[in-house]
């Protein structure tokens, strides 16, 4: 979840004193009536609370923890029930109420414009209303001191008053606890989860449970967890999003393939990946008795829950623990642990809560393993499309820039500098149409015969010729391959991808003074020369792409490189660079920056290139950026 706000202020006063000493702080925003809307509200709250913080207000230590969660929370129902329900744009206003010497308060509002339509607190709908309509309000009546309804002209504000208690009264002492009588059962903690909790789990309640906290508490839950890309972060997460809300401690093990397969009797057992404690002081005893003790894997396919042993030696002799596995597309990812001191069993509607929760965190552990193979995959495979180290040329110098946009993935761009004998090095920028595993298979081709026909002794113009029928050769080959491979009818991106490939290959050989630069250019951006006095000149002609017409005859061009003279090759991804509707090499931009590295060696001109290119567009470039600078000695 998560939406933009139509208008968002956050305004700070004080009345009759300095902001530090008291006062008033506000934020508000207009949301659109959508079902994203509950996620913008929450990411408001969260940024009113972190600016409320940095006024320096005496109440600052007030507002973290406990208070954000349930201010958090509160306005989740609030706009849910008013987006869902009311089907209007919803108001919102959260307050900070800090005066001298009166209790800290944070005052939520939200307002919808369907003011016929009152709030519901579970009393049963009649025939006529949507059953779904209005639920969440028992969440805010456990949470708020005080709430109520106000009706104005054409409009409904619901509003809840959420005060800040003691850290104690949330049972989030730092104490150490009696090993007697074990820790302390949170105050509060409990009746927070039956409210977050759904009615007992039935086809009559389905209804129910969507349309209650649980409902606000599980989207909360997906938020965090969706698109973690680290697996213990997801563990971490989980212990967050638990503790104290719905219990006192939990812990997750995490299995790899080789564990899950054997039953752990053979693979190397499951890895406790995180434990969290309601108390920081009993976190590490409590691992430490966890870890003698890990959770063995169920016969059947059952994701829980079931008993486990409550760790006495490290929390007392009194609590329920249940354990939870964590399974995603039928493959055991791991175990989820929860505890709670002082209960002889958990209440029905707190493992129906977790058990929901648990199948989102196994979904996310799911998927960031998913994205840690494919990015080792697409590192690997980079690595070997690239070449291990840049050569060495006597009486120049290089410098490079290499950024795929997706790191760690195959790029459509890239580049080589290769001694080839006989006192010559050759160079090549490139950039293959397409990205992923097609423009890798180009640039498998493209790299080995560029060194091979270069050390045969071609030349560049026929290398060029000879490497653009190879792909012409290679695309008639995959695409016979596909046909008699295809069978049905076909359908969108069906069949091999046409392989283009745009190219800047040249030859360097060093002379006394100088170095010899003979280049060609197949459908690729001009290099540039830039002088010691400044002037900045095209070199070489443009000519069609490889791999696009049969029997191409490609020619080339020299020229001499003097000491200070500077050649920059880059890719399109720095000429077309865009901010808005304009391109980073309009108006013959990059001549215009290169011209101003005049004096500058050849890493700092590389370095200034990219910033100036990175600073072009307000967001991150969104394609593949390579550069190559020569600059004779």
């Amino acid at each position: 979840m998560g939406a933009i706000p139509t208008q968002r202020e956050t305004v700070s006063r004080a009345k009759g004193a300095p902001a530090h000493a008291g006062g008033h702080a506000q934020a508000h925003a207009t949301l659109a009536g959508s079902s994203l809307a509950p996620g913008a509200a929450r990411d408001l709250v969260r940024t009113a609370f972190d600016e409320w913080t940095g006024l320096g207000l005496p109440c600052a230590r007030e507002l973290g923890g406990r208070l954000a969660e349930d201010a958090i929370l509160v306005v989740s129902e609030l706009v849910t029930n008013a987006v869902v329900h009311a089907g209007t744009d919803v108001g919102l206003v959260c307050r900070l109420e800090a005066e001298p010497e009166t209790d800290t308060c944070v005052v939520v509002e939200v307002t919808d414009r369907h003011p016929s339509r009152a709030p519901r607190d579970g009393s049963p709908d009649t025939p006529y209303e949507t059953p779904e309509y209005g639920r969440g309000l028992r969440l805010v009546a456990t949470l708020a001191d005080a709430w109520g309804v106000t009706y104005r002209r054409g409009a409904k504000t619901v509003w809840a008053r959420l005060p800040a208690r003691p850290v104690d009264e949330y049972g989030d002492s730092r104490e150490p606890w009696d090993a007697d009588s074990g820790p302390p059962v949170p105050a509060s903690s409990l009746a927070f989860a039956e409210a977050l909790a759904p009615e007992p789990r039935s086809a009559a309640h389905d209804r129910d449970w969507l349309g209650r906290g649980a409902l606000s508490f599980l989207a909360e839950a997906s938020d965090l967890l969706a698109g973690q890309l680290d697996e213990d972060l997801v563990a971490a997460l989980t212990g967050q999003l638990i503790v104290p809300r719905l219990a006192d401690w939990c812990a997750v093990w995490l299995e790899d393939e080789l564990g899950s397969r054997a039953g752990w009797d053979d693979g190397p057992g499951p890895r406790l990946a995180r434990v969290w404690h309601v108390s920081e002081n009993h976190v590490e005893e409590l691992r430490r008795a966890l870890e003698k003790d890990s959770p063995r894997p169920p016969e059947g396919p059952d994701s829980g829950p079931a008993a486990h042993p409550w760790p006495g030696a490290a929390l007392g002799p009194h609590g329920a623990a249940l354990a939870y596995r964590l399974v995603a597309g039928g493959r055991p990812l791991g175990t989820l642990v929860i505890g709670r001191a002082g209960l002889l069993r958990f209440p029905d509607e707190v493992t129906g809560l977790v058990e929901d929760l648990g199948r989102r965190v196994a979904l996310a552990i799911g998927a960031a393993r998913q994205y840690a193979r494919q990015a080792t995959i697409s590192a690997v495979l980079q690595r070997g499309l690239l070449p291990g180290a840049v050569a060495e040329i006597p009486g120049l110098r290089s410098a490079l820039v290499y950024e795929p946009r997706e790191q760690g993935g195959p790029s459509g761009d890239f580049y080589d500098l290769f001694p080839v004998g006989d006192g010559r090095w050759c160079f090549a920028v490139g950039d293959v149409q397409g990205k992923g595993p097609e423009a890798a298979v180009v640039i498998g081709l493209a790299r080995p015969w560029l060194r091979l026909l270069a050390r045969e002794g071609y030349g560049v113009a026929d290398v060029l010729d000879r490497l653009n029928q190879l792909l012409l050769d290679d695309a008639t080959e995959a695409a016979d391959a596909a046909a008699r491979a295809f069978v049905g009818p076909a359908g969108p991106g069906d069949g091999p991808q046409t392989r283009f490939l745009s190219l800047l290959y040249g030859e360097l050989v060093p002379f006394d003074g100088g170095v010899r630069c003979t280049l060609a250019s197949a459908g690729h951006p001009l290099p540039l020369l830039l002088g010691p006095d400044g002037s900045v000149t095209t070199v070489a002609q443009p000519q069609t792409l490889l791999g696009v017409i049969e029997d191409a005859t490609y020619v080339s061009e020299s020229l001499d490189l003097w000491p200070g003279d500077t050649l920059l090759c880059v890719t399109d991804g720095v000429t077309e660079r865009r901010s808005g509707s304009r391109q980073f090499d309009d108006g013959d931009g990059l001549a215009v920056a290169l011209s101003g590295c005049a004096g500058l060696d050849a890493e700092l001109i590389a370095e200034r290139i990219r910033h100036l290119v990175h600073e072009f567009g307000g967001r991150p470039p969104e394609d593949d950026l390579a550069l190559l600078v020569l600059q004779a000695e």
